[in-house]
């Protein structure tokens, strides 16, 4: 049987409220599935406004198999561009980060416009159309500071996305702030693991010592297990709501997508050791209230973010391998906040950096123990992980009817 219809059986054969076949986490083939289906086909978050603020910034990413370059061109507009030489195919940029008044390919010098137009082409002879050989695009948008890219031909519509956040994001101001610190780490687990680890709190009293205490560990701050039904969410809700901050739950049909604000612990106001702001001047001017929370953006299969009053923190998901996983860490501040004057970096970053690194000790014990041929899917808590439950019933759900549709590869050579 081939894999596309051994993985459709699996998922149709599943059972509800369990977790999934061991093949789903550690098989190579299923994983090239994933990638196919699901990484080049759907919207994913890949950086920010902020990181490029000039014309001729830029930053690289890689995606499964394709090298992306993402730029600012001298109209100001972003440009997503697959990141290889239309000459014989070498990366361009090879740097993480950098600015250039021009894209030049290392090996043989071709030389593109911010834009990806191709400018220079030495010896070419006379029939040559540099037109015809400019950097392939990539669909790219913006919303709210949050740089999306779609690797298809045809992406899905950025609409529906753009309507339920942007209200919420607005008012932070994000495209007007920058990066205060980065971390990145690889997590040996596949990335589904890293997404059910981060969907329930039912792991956090044993631990997370340090988020637990400002971050609330009732199963209805994951917005979709009785948040509406919680007095202190609601109370929350009503409050942020008069003070003209989004903040009531919202999901997207499919499940793929969704915002709320949720209170955290004892009036905390942002992710320290104290519970007290981690920088003086408020990440927006639009934003002066006091005990906003934190909201809470998903977008699968890349981004979870939470955005408080004094700074955000966003998370990138870059799948690596089967049992591999890029996350990347970002702590935006306002763009005017200065180090050692408005915040300490260890005050702001020391909740998170401990917490991520033990997440992923957790996904890879996780995925330690899926290794074993003695693992079978387990139920989950129906009181503590309603959230990884949706997760799972997205991911099922997108696998299936993507499976049963056109069987083509969807990965290009760029």
């Amino acid at each position: 049987m081939d894999t596309r219809n051994d993985m459709l059986r699996k998922l149709k054969g599943r059972r509800d409220g369990y977790s999934l076949d061991r093949a789903f986490y550690i098989d190579p083939d299923y994983y090239r599935q994933d990638l196919e289906n699901i990484w080049y086909r759907d919207w994913l978050f890949i950086g920010h406004d902020c990181e490029i603020p000039r014309a001729g910034n830029y930053f690289t990413v890689q995606v499964g198999d394709y090298p992306v370059v993402i730029t600012r061109d001298r109209q100001g507009t972003i440009r997503a561009l697959h990141n290889a030489c239309r000459h014989r195919g070498s990366r361009v940029c090879t740097q993480a980060k950098g600015s250039s008044a021009k894209l030049v390919c290392p090996y043989h010098q071709w030389t593109y416009e911010l834009d990806g137009s191709l400018l220079f082409a030495r010896q070419m002879g006379e029939d040559f159309d540099k037109a015809a050989h400019s950097l392939k695009p990539i669909h790219c948008e913006t919303v709210g500071g949050y740089i999306f890219i779609n690797l298809s031909d045809k992406p899905a519509d950025f609409a529906a996305f753009r309507e339920l956040v942007t209200p919420y994001l607005a008012p932070h101001r994000l495209g007007e702030t920058k990066v205060a610190f980065e971390s990145t780490i690889v997590e040996k687990g596949n990335w589904k693991l890293v997404w059910e680890n981060n969907r329930e709190c039912y792991h956090c009293a044993a631990n997370h010592p340090e988020l637990c205490r400002t971050y609330p560990e009732a199963p209805t701050a994951t917005g979709v297990q009785g948040a509406k039904d919680d007095p202190v969410i609601a109370e929350h809700w009503a409050k942020c709501e008069a003070e003209g901050l989004p903040s009531e739950f919202r999901m997207s049909p499919t499940g793929q997508f969704r915002a709320a604000r949720m209170p955290l612990v004892d009036n905390a106001e942002s992710y320290t050791m104290s519970g007290a702001r981690a920088v003086k001047r408020a990440l927006s001017a639009d934003v002066l209230q006091k005990q906003i929370g934190t909201l809470l953006m998903f977008h699968y299969p890349t981004t979870w973010n939470h955005v408080l009053a004094d700074h955000a923190i966003t998370f990138r998901v870059l799948p690596l391998g089967p049992e591999l996983t890029q996350v990347t860490t970002k702590w935006l501040v306002n763009k005017d906040a200065v180090e050692g004057v408005d915040y300490n970096l260890e005050d702001l970053t020391h909740v998170w950096t401990e917490t991520n690194d033990q997440d992923r000790q957790i996904v890879e014990e996780n995925a330690f123990g899926i290794r074993s041929p003695a693992y079978e899917p387990g139920p989950y808590s129906p009181e503590h992980e309603g959230g990884v439950m949706q997760f799972v019933e997205w991911y099922c759900k997108f696998m299936e009817q993507r499976l049963q549709g056109d069987a083509t590869p969807l990965s290009r050579v760029a």
